[in-house]
């Protein structure tokens, strides 16, 4: 491109990249000094051993999941409560630096990569179970407890809490991305789980979504800004707490697993259970590679065809009778090979080999890594978007098994790539981009549970249109004005 340029043109690009340079070599500087500046308040306020500058903690703190390159802060901190998340949020913002939110790690969009340095806040020891009312069906918790964690506590109360998104992840952290997993399709997602938060702002300002300590189980109050930061990735504010629904442990559960000779009939059984009134739990598909990788790295042996692993909730006596209607309706779209799992441990080790299917992805390619695709749209496009997808990695020649939560519309490529490869990093891209725009085609979105994070940001605009983005962007100025909480994530640079 740059030989093509006349002469005036090649001058004008270098002095643009001159000035950019110095832009940010000013701006690095600046930031290092204000960083050396931060470090004695930040020990006053949360203790030495709680600040760390190590390249290999800053590393670990840089990175999540997904194939984004790692992007290290310039400092760790490792607040003990929302008192001192609050203190360091004052003096980040005094300072002008950066605040990246860190739970687990688990994100799958590049969502804690520090773009522009800054302090990573890593929520780990905030990991206190708050305020459980079992006869109300809620509790409150900390941002380092976990999903399992969570569940352990529960174990002898007769609840539990259903969100499932595969990872262990941490709490605060599915809020903030707004996630959700194989159990939605019944429960919900996080959206429709989180009752209230505590949130810190980028200046130090503690906000309660609902009110401080209010847990109602429906409200018309005002505007609903639990849902305004369910799903912001850190960019609006630190979620210190969360106030999540319960529910009962079912009485029984039942699992099985179906052979299809196509999708289109996979996707046909799905819908007309869901229409039959079957409160199923758990219902996926995995197309005829995906389960050939899970057979081979769980040792299965189901048939090589497109798949449905299903689960019901319910009474002894409710279970029956919805065995039954989803066993009539899979036989009538030529469902076969149709295997009950009623007892505990069969059950989890098919439901553990859905999971797994991450690791059975990336084991068809020893040393590649793995990148999630997570598309979503209406029940009646599914078949058609998957065959499409599956022909476009055909022709592409990639490695793409395909899982999906086929009771939303929601499924998920699992592009096993070569991170030393740069054409095929980038063949990757570009179906990746094809797949999304399939999908917003098809009156779909470019992300059903993942976020928005790095990779997706142009697309989340062309989903929604330019002035729902102003609208976006007008939030984050009122609530972020300075652009300090987790910058470069879900806007792009040209919308702040």
């Amino acid at each position: 491109m740059w030989l093509y340029l006349t002469p005036s043109r090649r001058l004008l690009s270098l002095r643009r990249s001159l000035i950019q340079y110095r832009s940010i070599t000013l701006e690095n500087s600046a930031r290092k000094a204000a960083v050396d500046k931060v470090i004695s308040p930040f020990r006053s306020i949360c203790g030495k051993d709680n600040v760390s500058l190590g390249e290999a903690i800053r590393e670990q703190h840089g990175k999540d999941e997904s194939v984004h390159r790692c992007r290290p802060p310039d400092v760790v901190v490792f607040p003990r409560c929302v008192e001192e998340v609050s203190a360091l949020a004052k003096v980040c913002h005094d300072h002008n630096l950066p605040i990246i939110p860190f739970g687990t790690g688990t994100g799958l969009e590049g969502g804690v990569g520090a773009v522009k340095g800054g302090v990573c806040f890593s929520l780990r020891n905030m990991d206190q179970i708050l305020n459980l009312h079992p006869e109300d069906f809620d509790v409150t918790v900390e941002p380092g407890v976990t999903r399992k964690a969570l569940n352990a506590y529960l174990r002898d109360t007769g609840l539990w809490f259903p969100v499932d998104p595969g990872a262990d992840a941490s709490l605060c952290g599915m809020a903030a991305t707004s996630a959700s997993g194989t159990n939605a399709v019944r429960y919900g997602t996080m959206r429709e789980n989180v009752m209230n938060l505590e949130v810190v702002l980028s200046n130090g300002t503690v906000i309660h979504t609902a009110g401080k300590g209010r847990r109602p189980r429906k409200t018309s109050a005002g505007y609903n800004l639990t849902n305004l930061f369910v799903g912001s990735e850190g960019t609006l504010g630190i979620i210190t707490k969360t106030t999540l629904k319960l529910y009962g442990v079912p009485e029984a559960m039942v699992s099985a697993v179906c052979s299809f000779p196509s999708v289109q009939a996979a996707v046909d059984s799905t819908v007309q259970i869901l229409q039959t009134g079957v409160p199923i739990a758990r219902i996926e598909f995995l197309d005829d590679v995906m389960i050939d990788a899970c057979n081979k790295f769980s040792s299965l042996s189901y048939p090589v065809t497109p798949t449905l692993f299903l689960e019901f909730h319910g009474s002894e006596h409710s279970l029956e009778e919805q065995v039954s209607t989803a066993e009539e309706i899979t036989q009538s779209n030529e469902g076969s090979d149709f295997q009950w799992a009623r007892d505990a441990d069969t059950r989890n080790r098919l439901w553990k080999a859905r999971h797994d299917a991450w690791y059975a992805a990336q084991a068809l390619r020893p040393g590649c890594k793995a990148y999630s695709t997570d598309v979503c749209v209406p029940l009646s496009r599914l078949p058609q978007i998957i065959v499409e997808t599956k022909k476009d990695l055909l022709e592409s020649r990639l490695t793409g098994p395909i899982a999906g939560h086929v009771g939303d519309g929601n499924f998920h490529c699992l592009m096993v790539v070569d991170p030393n490869d740069p054409d095929e990093l980038h063949q990757v891209h570009l179906f990746t981009e094809r797949l999304a725009r399939r999908a917003l085609a098809m009156d779909g979105t470019c992300t059903g549970e993942h976020g928005v994070g790095l990779g997706k940001r142009a697309l989340l605009c062309e989903e929604v249109g330019p002035l729902a983005i102003q609208v976006m962007k007008g939030l984050k100025d009122s609530l972020d004005p300075r652009n300090l909480m987790n910058p470069g994530k879900i806007l792009q640079r040209g919308e702040l």
